[in-house]
């Protein structure tokens, strides 16, 4: 039987040919140092520059990588969730391939989760080197998280390097564009002990970054989509349902009221149809009915769809 490996290290990458081979350097040396067995797991979101051609060599050269190539880009969540299935490690790492993260973290945060017994260690890159168009908007966007979520203990959730716990990343289930939020669903999934370990961050060497402003509009709204699904996901007609049938029986009671108004109390009144409470009425049934026939569709979905993570993978070594 195979002695389980002390470190997986998934690493989604985008056209990052200048910084791998200096990047897995550096882990080789890291690892050495602390006597740790590891594997490398690169994930190649379709770049088009010669990154993939590089990982492949350096396979050659080092047997703890390993290489996994999308035929197209996926983003980061879809390089994030094809590597953690691949991972072996008793703590699995997350990290960027543009060496703005520094290995020489993974010691102390592999032993925080070993000895510490933490479920998920975040880094937190207290002193960033990034213009304040790309800080300000990180700053209100793990305020908002924070708030939302509950965890009050990290500063920095969109940070690429965590460390997990292996049975953390087997269970949470990583789509879309949910990789920020990994401590939302890790603490949904029942795993409470969150951390964060400030961590050193390096100014990119190589390269541009693959991230605009449009990404703290899309964050936002990936919290909106993350909130949902955590506490409805599995039971959609809880609040479609319950929406819906609040509104009907609103629509429903007003509806009651004006008939016996107008057949027993003021039987001279106008007619029905020329008040608007009858059109506010009929509007609250309709979108009651709307709402709940959503909640159906919604919960017949959730427990049908098996496509959401399937990728193209073009290669694999």
């Amino acid at each position: 039987m195979n002695q389980e490996l002390d470190i997986s290290i998934v690493i989604p990458l985008l056209n990052e040919e200048e910084s791998l081979k200096e990047l897995t350097d550096w882990i080789g040396k890291v690892m050495h140092d602390h006597n740790f067995s590891y594997e490398i797991i690169y994930v190649d979101d379709g770049s088009t520059d010669g990154s993939w051609k590089i990982i492949e060599g350096l396979q050659v050269q080092n047997p703890n990588i390993k290489g996994i190539k999308f035929r197209r880009n996926y983003g980061k969540s879809a390089g994030l969730n094809v590597g953690f299935a691949a991972a072996e490690g008793r703590v699995v790492f997350t990290m960027d391939a543009d060496l703005q993260d520094s290995p020489d973290e993974l010691p102390e945060m592999y032993r925080m989760v070993v000895e510490d017994g933490w479920d998920l260690v975040s880094g937190w890159k207290k002193k960033r080197y990034d213009p304040i168009t790309k800080t300000l908007p990180t700053k209100l966007f793990n305020a908002a998280t924070r708030r939302m979520s509950g965890i009050k203990t990290l500063h920095d959730f969109n940070c690429g390097l965590k460390a997990y716990r292996k049975d953390v990343i087997k269970t949470v289930e990583v789509y879309g564009e949910m990789h920020r939020y990994i401590p939302v669903l890790a603490k949904w999934a029942g795993f409470s002990k969150i951390t964060e370990k400030v961590v050193q961050h390096q100014e990119r060497k190589y390269g541009v970054t693959k991230f605009g402003l449009e990404r703290f509009i899309n964050g936002f709204l990936d919290l909106l989509s993350i909130t949902f699904i955590s506490r409805f996901g599995k039971r959609p007609m809880h609040l479609f349902g319950s929406l819906g049938t609040i509104m009907f029986v609103v629509g429903f009671l007003i509806s009651l009221w004006l008939g016996i108004n107008k057949l027993f109390i003021n039987t001279g009144a106008r007619l029905i149809a020329d008040r608007a409470e009858f059109y506010l009425a009929l509007t609250a049934m309709i979108l009651g009915s709307l709402l709940f026939v959503a909640g159906f569709l919604g919960e017949l979905i959730s427990r049908t769809s098996t496509t959401r993570n399937q990728y193209n993978i073009e290669k694999e070594i």
